[in-house]
Order: C-alpha cells, then structure tokens, then sequence
C-alpha cells in the first residue's frame, strides 16, 4: 500500500534530467545555470534534443531522461511538472521543482534557492513526499476491460466533462463496490490531496494536507445543490458510469491528456500503483499556502 509520507530509498545521483518550460527565458537561464554547476560537480546533466545544446546537457529522448536520470528538475510551472511526473514509475524518481514567479503548488523552491537546493540534494541531504496518483481505465459501453487494457495516470486529478456544446451528464457513481450518487452535472472531479488545490479548489472542494490518503469527489456545476465535494479513502475504487445523450464528453488527466467518452461507458478510477517523490522544500506547506492564496 502507498503511504504518501513514506520514504524513498536515496540512491546515488549521477545523472540529473533537466525540462524546462520551453517559452520561458527565465527557464532557459536558470536551467543553463544548474546545468554548468552539475558539470563542475561532475555530474551528467540530461535534457531534450532541441533543449540539450541550449544549456549545455547530453541530448536524450524523454522516455530516455526518464528512465536513466538518478533526479529530474523542472524549471516552470505545475503544468511542466505535471507532465514528466505521469510518465516516471516504479524508479520514483525525485522531483525537484523551481518555480518562476507563477502560482505553482508543486514548483516549491524559488528561483534564489535552487542551486543551493541542488547542493543539498546531490549531498544526499533531502527528504521527499510521496504523492499518490491515480489510475483512470476506461471500459467501453459497459463491455468489461480487456485484460491488459491501459491505465490512464494523473498526478492531480481525473476529470469526466462535456464537450463545449454538450448536455449536462448524468454521472451513476459506485464508491468501494457500493453504489454512492447519481450526479447530474457539467462534469465530476476526482482528485489525489494533491490537486486538491487545483481544479477541485474551484469547484469548491476542500484543501487536503498533501500527504493524506484520501481522494476528494467533486461535481461540476451540480443540478442538486445538496451535491457537495465529499472525501474518501484513497483505497476506494471508483466507479463512474458515464450516461451522455449526444456522446459528448471526454476523460482528461490533470488537464493534459483527454480520451473521448461515449454513452454508456464505465470509468473505473483507483489509487496509483506508484507515487511521485517531490523533494520537499524548506517551506511549510501552510506556508506556501498563506503566499500562494493570499491568506495574509
């Protein structure tokens, strides 16, 4: 069972991935910067072919920077973040996130604190949290999943929509094998306690402490008012049947990654085989919260 606190094994950092927001110069810079200091350190800075010679690192493909970096960092926003952090998997691989100015809950260390963050890393001197993810399988018009079929990761959440033009939804949801709520909504939420302060947070769902095992339901826009966030165990499944009488909605992880849904579809949605280890900053998480939503 993942424990999102748990530690992770510390391994030995000789090889650094570096990915960065591409359109940010402040990213290009600050990424050049860490990338020369890991060189002097004797350390392999990784990155992408079209972003390796631009800050001096050993070109790689991604699923390469992924599967051979000891530690990645990410120079930009949650987005940037969110994208290398659903294709690491057993390896755990830690995260260490620079934020560049934005609203960033997952990008923790500032720009002034990197390198010497960096330092403290490859020192060993680190500790990380274990973030749970979730896994989103889709079966098609209620026909049972195929063994083997692909699991769908999130990081921050799982999100069932419609389409810009389509119906309101109405979503059958069976929590832990019991039948739970019929929502008749724009969409329903599904978020780990770390997109808690994402998406869910505008639907009006509640701030979850990072490191609870629990999964937060959040309705879009419900047709009942009395359809509230609730919070769950995170070692309930979820099962949602999809029921959209012009067949448009879709299944989106963390706002990246989007599947087409049809009427009568089931999404089954469970806690993560792995977690995401994000090195953890110097800064209290009611800290980051007080600046990042302006709580004085």
């Amino acid at each position: 069972m993942i424990m999102a606190g748990d530690a992770v094994a510390k391994r030995s950092i000789e090889s650094v991935g570096m990915v960065v927001k591409r359109d940010r110069p402040e990213a290009i810079a600050i990424a050049k910067s860490l990338a020369e200091w890991l060189r002097e350190n004797r350390r392999a800075p990784l990155a992408e072919t079209d972003l390796a010679e631009r800050i001096g690192a050993e070109a790689v493909s991604k699923d390469e920077l992924v599967s051979r970096a000891d530690l990645i960092v990410v120079a930009g926003g949650d987005g940037t973040l969110l994208n290398i952090a659903r294709r690491i998997g057993s390896r755990e691989t830690p995260i260490l996130g620079i934020n560049l100015g934005g609203l960033g809950f997952l990008t923790e260390v500032t720009v002034n604190e990197a390198r010497d963050t960096l330092d403290r890393v490859i020192a060993g001197r680190f500790e990380v949290d274990r973030r749970i993810t979730l896994e989103a399988v889709i079966e098609r018009s209620g026909a049972p999943s195929p063994s083997g079929a692909k699991a769908f990761r999130a990081l921050n959440d799982v999100v069932l929509n419609k389409g810009p033009l389509g119906r309101m939804m109405q979503l059958e949801v069976v929590a832990d094998g019991k039948p739970f709520c019929t929502y008749r909504a724009d969409g329903l939420i599904v978020a780990t306690p770390t997109g808690s302060t994402a998406y869910a947070l505008s639907a009006g769902g509640p701030i979850i402490y990072p490191t609870l095992g629990v999964i937060v339901l959040a309705p879009i826009c419900p047709h009942t008012l009395s359809n509230r966030p609730v919070v769950l165990p995170d070692s309930f499944e979820i099962e949602v049947r999809v029921n959209v009488s012009d067949h448009d909605a879709m299944l989106t992880m963390d706002g990246q990654d989007s599947q087409k849904l049809s009427e009568a579809d089931t999404v089954r949605i469970r806690r993560g085989k792995y977690a995401v280890a994000l090195v953890r900053s110097t800064h209290a998480y009611f800290e980051i919260w007080r600046d990042k939503l302006r709580w004085g």
